[in-house]
């Protein structure tokens, strides 16, 4: 088994779209949008074959937890960029271009290097090796 996508609701789908595009290579399928239900989504594509899918609706209320805090829930999840250095790079990319460092690349106590930084919209991201 494997987990097969991960889905985020968003309030702006295209800047969410084109950060894990621009950051992650993620590559995107062709926007689906309902007009019924006035819902749109893309699906993002990672090396490896894993998937994010980025939701949007108007009606989805914003999320009652602050993104600098820890809660109870999905948190964060990671992508791995293949070697320390790599993420090292991205991390300083990603500060330079003005996103929050949450987590400063380090070696953890159960074995992986990593950072933290917060998407577009106050999502948790580990960029690991």
């Amino acid at each position: 088994m494997h987990i097969e996508h991960l889905a985020i609701w968003v309030r702006d789908l295209e800047q969410m779209r084109t950060f894990y595009q621009t950051y992650f290579s993620a590559i995107a399928n062709q926007k689906y949008t309902n007009h019924q239900k006035g819902f749109s989504s893309y699906f993002l594509r990672f090396d490896g074959g894993s998937r994010l899918e980025l939701m949007h609706m108007p009606t989805i209320p914003d999320s009652p937890h602050d993104s600098l805090q820890q809660f109870i829930g999905l948190t964060h999840f990671a992508v791995s960029v293949g070697s320390r250095d790599a993420v090292d790079a991205l991390t300083e990319r990603l500060r330079a271009d003005g996103y929050l460092i949450v987590g400063e690349p380090r070696q953890t106590g159960d074995g992986y290097y990593e950072s933290v930084v917060l998407d577009p919209e106050q999502n948790r991201i580990e960029i690991t090796a």
